[in-house]
């Protein structure tokens, strides 16, 4: 039931135009008490890291440590691979450019394990040669940890010690290893 309105006839004021509008009725929505149970045994977040977790867990081990000569720049390069001498050469010459940057302050050896395992999973769904891994210089846990865990994935075909403009002492960039023929 609208009134008729004469479109030259500015006077009228917005209320009195819709003077017979009523307000509309919200019903809510009552969740059923076992679905809220069951929403809030195990949120999405903890299975996520649960999955995370178990392809972490995988590919790298605490126990393992492999010896890296103090007294040189920190690289690896995976035997019998000239592609991946190669590649190395080119990172420390700052030929690749990372096209993704993990930074791993602040956080534990655990968790650093599961985001390494996630930044190397995602570069090479999306086909990135090479990825910058934030460390720290502080001489802590994770730079000493890093470069075995690095070492210990199967994806990693080598890894050089960053230049001052990615990090230097603080970062690694890794070289990362893409299936040519499509398969991951």
């Amino acid at each position: 039931m609208t009134k008729k309105v004469d479109e030259n006839d500015e006077s009228q004021s917005f209320s009195a135009l819709f003077s017979d509008a009523k307000p509309i009725q919200h019903q809510q929505y009552i969740q059923d008490p076992k679905e809220k149970r069951a929403l809030n045994r195990r949120p999405m977040a903890q299975q996520k890291k649960a999955v995370k977790q178990r392809a972490a867990s995988f590919e790298f081990s605490d126990g393992f440590e492999a010896y890296f000569d103090p007294h040189k720049a920190l690289k690896y390069v995976k035997e019998n691979t000239e592609q991946a001498a190669q590649g190395v050469k080119r990172l420390r010459r700052g030929e690749i450019v990372p096209e993704l940057i993990l930074d791993l302050h602040g956080l534990n050896s655990a968790q650093s394990k599961l985001e390494l395992a996630a930044a190397i999973d995602e570069a090479t769904h999306k086909h990135y040669e090479c990825i910058n891994v934030i460390h720290g210089v502080s001489g802590g846990v994770l730079k000493q940890k890093v470069p075995n865990y690095l070492v210990q994935h199967p994806r990693v075909l080598g890894f050089h010690q960053a230049p001052l403009e990615w990090g230097g002492n603080g970062a690694l960039l890794v070289l990362i290893d893409i299936p040519r023929d499509g398969k991951l």
